[in-house]
């Protein structure tokens, strides 16, 4: 979710960051500091760039406090992609004339779409509480920009609540009717009903290894009509060359 601002900034792994990776985590917040946001002097780095430290999360807080930021350390996604927006401007105020004469991608009259939301109003009250609650609804990240969350939102819509994708998620496969007393379970937990239990479970698990096996199986087959182009030599009355 995060390449795009990462590639800008020339991260070394834009595809494969994972914010939720400790480690990885906090090694990104001292590389976005040291290299692009600068806010801190050097000297004054160091305690978060102590990255083994216990206390590395309130050095992380204070410094989101210092930069503006409007989210918590508990929102680490929604803090990441404002850190990562406010990287991006700085790296563009720093190297103006490079990307000044950069030429723009335009399209034409006729290709460029029509967009109700550029005609809202992000600014007012009613229309930022109305955003806030849909995307706590629908689970949506916070953004400090309330049409791009409008616009998330709208993508969620389209893609997964529209009449057709509610229809297709709720196609359910028919299968055939399971006897349970006509299958053993093997032991006894002394209560009926966590018997059937164990025996649902079982026949899920063993229909989830048929499913494996013909996955293997079709993954041989594959295999074998790449590979399997032998020479045969009726003299030798064997296979081979």
């Amino acid at each position: 979710m995060f390449r795009r601002k990462l590639t800008a900034l020339d991260y070394h792994n834009p595809a494969g960051f994972d914010c939720k990776d400790e480690t990885e985590f906090r090694n990104f917040i001292v590389w976005l500091e040291d290299q692009k946001i600068r806010h801190y002097k050097i000297e004054d780095r160091g305690n978060l760039r102590n990255i083994p430290t216990s206390g590395w999360h309130k050095s992380f807080e204070q410094y989101l406090r210092d930069v503006n930021c409007p989210f918590t350390v508990e929102e680490r996604q929604e803090s990441v992609d404002w850190l990562l927006g406010l990287a991006v401007r700085l790296e563009y105020g720093d190297n103006v004339e490079k990307y000044k004469n950069c030429p723009p991608a335009t399209a034409t009259e006729a290709e460029k779409p029509s967009d109700p939301l550029i005609h809202l109003d992000s600014s007012n009250p009613d229309f930022k509480a109305g955003v806030l609650g849909l995307a706590s609804l629908l689970k949506i990240q916070r953004h400090d920009d309330y049409l791009v969350m409008l616009k998330a939102i709208r993508i969620l819509i389209q893609e997964r609540l529209t009449p057709e994708a509610i229809a297709k998620a709720s196609q359910s496969k028919e299968g055939l009717p399971v006897a349970l007393d006509k299958h053993i379970l093997g032991f006894d937990t002394g209560d009926a009903t966590l018997n059937e239990a164990a025996q649902i479970l079982r026949l899920l698990h063993i229909e989830e290894l048929r499913d494996l096996q013909t996955r293997i199986n079709e993954a041989i087959v594959a295999v074998q009509a790449i590979i399997a182009d032998p020479k045969t030599d009726h003299r030798l009355g064997k296979v081979g060359r």
